[in-house]
Order: structure tokens, then sequence, then C-alpha cells
């Protein structure tokens, strides 16, 4: 597939750590609760990939799902990320991926009954994001 950022193996692992290249490039997840980003944010902020900068979520759509990852419900905008069907587990699951570099950035859940708009949950590791303050609106 092809992506807007476009980088080889070597670039990608000098842009990154290590963890982060497991993460991003691999398909890897990292450890339950060890994000900073898991819990519900008092201030808002704009989530990035880590890969390429992209804008991704916000702290509008981010839930505490108590599940050891940063989760959203909801995406910026549909074509900032691209699912893929994913069968590594042993079950069918659907992977988000970043649009426009296409790193990893965990699952997305529907019907678990959280009391979200969407009943979905992007579950996300925290190591794909970056966080920012949010602009301040302009009106």
């Amino acid at each position: 597939m092809s992506y807007e950022v476009d980088k080889d193996e070597a670039e990608w692992r000098a842009s990154l750590s290590a963890e982060e290249y497991h993460v991003l490039r691999e398909a890897g997840t990292e450890r339950p609760g060890s994000s900073p980003l898991e819990h519900a944010d008092d201030r808002p902020y704009v989530y990035s990939c880590r890969g390429c900068g992209a804008e991704l979520f916000e702290t509008a759509t981010k839930f505490d799902a108590q599940c050891g990852w940063p989760a959203f419900y909801a995406p910026l905008a549909e074509d900032r990320v691209e699912y893929v069907e994913d069968r590594s587990l042993g079950s069918v699951r659907t992977e988000v991926r970043c649009a426009r570099c296409g790193s990893h950035l965990g699952h997305v859940f529907t019907g678990e009954g959280f009391a979200t708009p969407t009943d979905q949950r992007y579950c996300i590791n925290g190591i794909a994001l970056r966080r920012r303050d949010a602009a301040p609106d302009a009106s």
C-alpha cells in the first residue's frame, strides 16, 4: 500500500525508539497500563501519530474505558485512519492504522456497551500518539 509519508525501514528505525518501532511498524502492543495517556484528560488535546504527525483523535472523544490503553470513541475524521482485518490472535479484530503513514495504532471494537455515541472503543497504544494542546477556537 502507498502512503503520503513513505520512509524505508532504515529511516523509520532512525526516527523512532525501539519500542515505538515495534508498535508502529511491527504492529506490536505496549504493556497495558504503561501509557500516561490512558486516563481521561482535563484539558483539550489533539493526539497525533508519533510516526508522521497526522492529527488523529481529540480529547472530546476520549473516555476512560479502564482497559489499560487510551480509548476514544471516534477519530477526528474517518479519512485519518484506515481499517485492516486482523486475524493474528486466532480471532477477527479490526486493526486501526494511520492513513497518512500506515503506522499501527491499535484496534477498534464495537458493541461492548460503553455509553458513547458510537458504541465503539478505539483502543490505541499511547506510544503511537503524541499529545499537544488543542488550538484555541478562533470564533
